[in-house]
């Protein structure tokens, strides 16, 4: 720890980490779970997003598995080359949307190895049982195409039928190789293929989408916590969302879904209370013809509004949220707005990495004069506002994914289900005590990171058990303990 921080540049240390891992696998995990808070965002984000922008000259050799266009026709041949057997975690990339830095190809590896080092170190995955992929389909970032360093294919992305026919080819090469229980994890795919992909999957693959389903279940977490600060229930605030893509809608599906399981209303009634807001201004019925269609369930019958200020004055939501992968867009005028009809605004900027946040917590805090609950993507300092020190939350989908992944794994599950992540946000929104409420905390610290993750596997696998769709039998008594149990744990071995 002391050779890591001693680098002052947050990528030198990512370097460190990564050379680390190559050379002591033992070493990489004791201390990456010994010291999650300081090293989780060094292999993850914010810092992961730099090295990904410069994976070209930081290479050294491959962390994963690269299956690029010119292996269409022998993705199960490439597939048998990965050297270990057993793998139940595949997560993969085509890199065309990484966190919010947009396009950068074969770079994108960086994300799918630094999710999988958390599926081990928070979520007690074995490391031997993880697969990190890149899907090479080309790139339309020019700039990574006249770099001399750039790693992948210099030619501009497939798309269409050529793109599709090879995803089909790798899902079912997957279920081929690994078998049905092998859980797949789409990660950072562009919106327009990522809710094709999970909804031509989800059925037939253990499928899941990190940033759809994964960042929906996080926050949702973090909306059942706040009602501890904020009273009442779900259905008694109104949302607003600035960014509908991805994240966004996949928000505000299991908000919707979750109200309408507490209350019975039915989801089509429950959607009303939450808009979106994209680059075209509030999207309402009026727009409807042009809309995306996963955007097309939240065109309500309203008046249209151009801009964020104009939608926050006229809906007056309880709870912000931005989604948009553009930084400083909640301005002082809208927070103001929402301090000005709210006793205690929540305000959460999620988008990823730090330069990318809608808001900082100083704005935040300092503009509704530390009335606010504020949570973001990437981590802020504590920021001290009137004497009292404020610790803001961070809506960190590392909370959410190893637990649900491992609860997966351990009950041998087969499909996802919403249900599944319902149970995942309500069971850590349990793990925030009284202690963190009364410090304005939304989340519980990610120092206890395994123990949460090991509530919400059990949980996740409880809800398998409950839906049929587990196929490890028979079910353990005690699921949290056999939970812990399964967990890979750093130790060396004593030989005698």
């Amino acid at each position: 720890m002391q050779n890591i921080r001693s680098y002052d540049v947050p990528l030198h240390k990512y370097v460190a980490m990564m050379e680390l891992e190559e050379r002591n696998e033992r070493l990489f995990y004791k201390l990456l779970i010994d010291n999650v808070e300081e090293l989780l965002p060094v292999v993850y984000t914010p810092t992961v997003g730099e090295a990904c922008q410069k994976y070209g000259s930081i290479f050294k050799r491959p962390q994963g598995l690269y299956i690029s266009l010119k292996e269409k026709g022998k993705v199960l041949e490439v597939l048998k080359n990965w050297p270990e057997r057993s793998i139940q975690v595949i997560v993969v990339t085509d890199g065309e949307r990484i966190l919010g830095l947009g396009d950068l190809g074969c770079q994108g590896m960086g994300i799918p190895v630094g999710k999988l080092a958390l599926y081990t170190a928070l979520g007690g995955v074995r490391p031997s049982a993880c697969l990190p992929i890149t899907i090479d389909v080309g790139t339309n970032n020019q700039k990574l195409l006249d770099d001399e360093f750039y790693i992948g294919l210099k030619q501009k992305r497939a798309t269409g039928k050529e793109y599709y026919e090879l995803l089909e080819e790798f899902m079912s090469a997957v279920k081929q190789n690994y078998g049905e229980k092998v859980l797949v994890q789409f990660e950072d795919f562009a919106n327009h293929n990522a809710f094709e992909l999970l909804s031509k999957y989800r059925t037939s693959h253990l499928v899941f989408n990190d940033d759809i389903q994964g960042t929906a279940s996080v926050v949702l977490a973090g909306l059942v916590a706040s009602l501890k600060l904020l009273g009442g229930s779900l259905a008694d605030h109104t949302f607003l969302f600035l960014g509908a893509g991805e994240a966004g809608t996949g928000i505000a599906e299991l908000i919707a879904l979750e109200i309408s399981t507490k209350t019975n209303i039915p989801i089509e009634e429950t959607r009303k209370k939450i808009y979106l807001v994209d680059s075209k201004g509030l999207i309402v019925s009026s727009r409807k013809e042009s809309l995306q269609h996963f955007k097309q369930p939240w065109a309500h019958e309203c008046e249209p509004h151009s801009t964020l200020l104009d939608a926050v004055k006229a809906i007056k939501p309880t709870v912000l949220i931005g989604t948009s992968g553009v930084g400083q867009t909640f301005t002082k005028e809208v927070i103001e707005a929402m301090a000005a009809f709210n006793e205690r605004p929540l305000i959460m900027a999620l988008s990823n990495p730090t330069s990318q946040a809608e808001c900082t917590a100083e704005q935040a805090y300092t503009w509704t004069e530390g009335r606010c609950i504020f949570s973001s993507g990437s981590p802020f300092d504590p920021y001290e506002y009137n004497g009292k020190l404020h610790i803001p939350g961070q809506a960190n989908n590392a909370y959410i994914f190893p637990g649900l992944g491992f609860g997966l794994v351990i009950s041998g599950a087969i499909r996802v289900h919403d249900e599944m992540l319902l149970a995942a946000s309500e069971a850590l929104a349990n793990q925030v005590s009284q202690e963190h409420y009364d410090k304005g905390m939304i989340y519980p610290p990610l120092t206890n990171i395994r123990k949460i993750s090991a509530n919400i596997a059990a949980h996740v696998a409880a809800k398998a058990y409950d839906l049929g769709l587990a196929t490890r039998l028979p079910r353990p008594r005690d699921l949290v303990k056999y939970a812990e149990s399964c967990m890979y744990t750093p130790n060396y071995r004593s030989y005698r």
